[in-house]
Formats: C-alpha cells, structure tokens, sequence
C-alpha cells in the first residue's frame, strides 16, 4: 500500500480548505439544475399514465414501460457515454446530453404513436445517465479535492427536489394543459438548463484516458469492484423495500389518503436533508458516513417492517430511512473518487450502472418477497443487504482528499 493511502477512518479534510471562485459554485449549481431537469422528465410519465394511455390508446400498464425503458437504459448508457467520447471537451459533452434530453420530450410531446414515445424516451435514458455518470468527474474539476463532498450534494440535491416535485408538478400541469403541454415544459425547463451551463461551465478536458479498455481496467480494479459490490447491495437492498412502500403503507392502522400523501412528502424532505447532510460529512468524515447512511436505512427498514403498523412510528422509521438514503450518492460519489481519482469518468460511469443494475435486481427480489412471504419479509431483507453492503464498503481503504 503506498505512502498516500490511508484507512478510511483516517481520512479528514484540511481544516481551513482554501476559497473557491463564486463562479465555479455557479458552475456546480448548473450542473445540479441539469440533474434536477432530467430526473424530473424520468419521473413524468408516473403522473399522466392515464392521460397518455386513453391519447394514445393503450393500457396503463404499458404506457408505464415509458419509465422503465428510462430505467433499464441507464445501465448501458452511463459507461457508454463515458466510453465512446474520449476526447470531446466535457462541457460540450453535457451540453449535448441536456440536449438530448430537450430533444426527448419534445418528441414524446408530438409523437403521434407510443412506438416513438418508446423510443424518445431511451434517448431521455442515455441523457440522465451519462450526464449522472459524467457528472463526479466533471465536478471534480471544478472545486478542489477537499470540497468534492460538498459540491456533489448541491448536484444531487437536483435528485431530490424532483423527487418532491414531479410528480404533483406533472399531475397539476397536466390537469390544466394536458400531458402533451407538460412535457413541452420539461422541454422548455431544458433549454434554461442548456442555457445555465453554457454560460457557467468552463473548459473542461477528459481526465484520464476514457474507453472501453480503461473502463474494463477500472471494473477489474479490487477496491472498485468492492464498492461496486457494495452499491448494489446497498442500492438494491433500498429498493427491495422502497419499491413496495404501497403495500407497506396500508399495514398502516389509520392511515388515510391524505395521512399516505403526508408521509410519501416526509420521505422526500428527509431525502433532502440526507442529501445536505451528505456533503460536509463525506468531505471531513467519510467513514462515519459510509456506515451511518446504510446503517440508517437498515436499522429504519426492519424497524418499519416490525412496528409500521403504528403510525406515529411509521413517520420516524420513514424519516429515518429517506435521511439515510439521502446521504447515498453524495457518499459514493466521494468515495468512489477517493479510491479512483485518476479515472473518475469511467468509476463514475460504472456507479451509475451499479445503481440501474440494483434498482433492477432490488425490485425483482422484492416483488417475489412479497408474493410469496409478505412485504415484511421485503423490507428485512433489504435492510440486511443495506447493512452488508455497508460492511463490503467500509472494509476497503481509500485516499486522503489532500
């Protein structure tokens, strides 16, 4: 192990970081309101299913596919992206994925058939992922090291503001417009985005030496495939249980439409708070992230699955769990830098594929939990994985931020 390696409990950010320019905090912001846009166009179609569907004459459940075919994408399209532009200037290459993504719904917004919904969402799909995927990197060399943490909170708050958003957004917009006129404002809401970026981000040349040899190298690394292991276990564990929160929530004695309104916002703004939380603690004291985060989820999952049907208990255990999972991106995304500094596009591309990839196999599981056992037997499962990845991840040692 050489000289600059250090254990994770070790690590610890300078006490007094030297300042940053105001106009590269303008930079990260832009990068933020990029993810804040396209998260938020992934998460549309869940508001205006049965507007879509009486349109264009298909059934709920297949105008549904417009979110998973966002989804399933995003496992190839983060280290393609990543990949296959080695040596275009990566201000231009996020400029031409939140193009791409304004492109996107303008084509779902005029498509006449769902066959070209279909596919002008996996143009939305390859758009979040590679922006995500290129995200860490990009960030990284616009604030110093020893504020990565920070920086990458205010980018992921874009995660979690759309998260909150959207939705309602989407199903009040659509009421009034109708759901072809909300997609022309996510399109509009793009093109403010492009805007942003154009104006604040600076020159930006690839770091490393990006393909798809170096992304294989970096996927072979150990302790990248260690905490790709990890952010499976932890992401899929999450998802076990969050998927199924519906039938979870009507365990729930008392529990009204408006009390399961109330709670789907608490999980939201804790999300939120995780997320601000994230930041200082991933720069100063990684470690105790690395475990708090999960931990919280775990610990808050089997909790719910315990006493949920109290619901007083149920809003802290939700809390709880929408704090901890919060706190996840920014905590992989710094630690992912600490251990690959020297390739962080294609690390970033690979994380990005981990979380599709958990999203994907943490649903599945779930689903045949809750089919044959129950959504307990969910929700502890997935708060046990949630654990272990903690463990897998907090095994490895990373380097200091200096």
């Amino acid at each position: 192990m050489s000289t600059n390696t250090l254990s994770t409990a070790a690590v610890t950010a300078p006490e007094t970081p030297a300042p940053i320019r105001p106009t590269a905090w303008l930079a990260v912001v832009s990068l933020g309101l990029g993810i804040f846009t396209l998260v938020a166009s992934e998460f549309l179609p869940a508001s205006l299913l049965s507007p879509i569907a009486a349109d264009v004459g298909i059934t709920e459940g297949t105008a549904g596919q417009l979110v998973t075919a966002t989804s399933l994408i995003g496992i190839i399209g983060g280290p393609l992206v990543v990949s296959a532009l080695p040596r275009v200037n990566r201000r231009w290459v996020m400029a031409g994925l939140t193009t791409l993504a304004i492109a996107s719904n303008v084509l779902v917004a005029l498509a006449p058939v769902f066959g070209l919904m279909l596919a002008s969402r996996l143009l939305l799909g390859i758009a979040i992922s590679g922006f995500w995927a290129m995200s860490l990197a990009v960030t990284a060399q616009i604030v110093p090291a020893d504020h990565l943490g920070r920086a990458m909170t205010i980018v992921n708050a874009g995660v979690s503001l759309a998260t909150i958003a959207a939705v309602p957004a989407g199903a009040y917009f659509g009421e009034l417009l109708g759901w072809r006129a909300v997609f022309l404002l996510a399109a509009g809401a793009g093109v403010v985005t492009l805007a942003a970026q154009l104006a604040t981000l600076p020159s930006i040349p690839p770091t490393g030496a990006p393909g798809f040899r170096t992304l294989v190298q970096t996927a072979r690394t150990p302790v990248v495939a260690l905490g790709i292991l990890a952010i499976v276990l932890i992401a899929g564990g999450h998802f076990m249980g969050f998927t199924y929160l519906r039938p979870a929530f009507e365990t729930i004695e008392g529990l009204t439409p408006a009390l399961l309104a109330i709670l789907l916002v608490v999980y939201g703004v804790a999300s939120f708070v995780g997320n601000l939380v994230a930041g200082p603690l991933a720069d100063r004291r990684l470690q105790v992230l690395v475990i708090g985060a999960p931990v919280a989820i775990g610990v808050s999952t089997v909790l719910f699955a315990l006493v949920g049907t109290n619901l007083t208990l149920a809003f802290v255990t939700v809390f709880v769990w929408g704090v901890g999972f919060g706190a996840v991106p920014t905590m992989v995304q710094t630690w992912i830098a600490r251990v690959a500094p020297e390739r962080l596009e294609s690390a970033g591309g690979l994380v990005v594929a981990a979380f599709q990839i958990a999203i994907t196999i943490g649903a599945a599981v779930g689903g045949l939990l809750v089919d044959s056992v129950g959504v307990q037997t969910a929700l502890i499962g997935g708060g046990i994985a949630v654990v272990l990845g903690a463990g897998v991840l907090s095994s490895a040692r990373v380097r200091s931020p200096r």
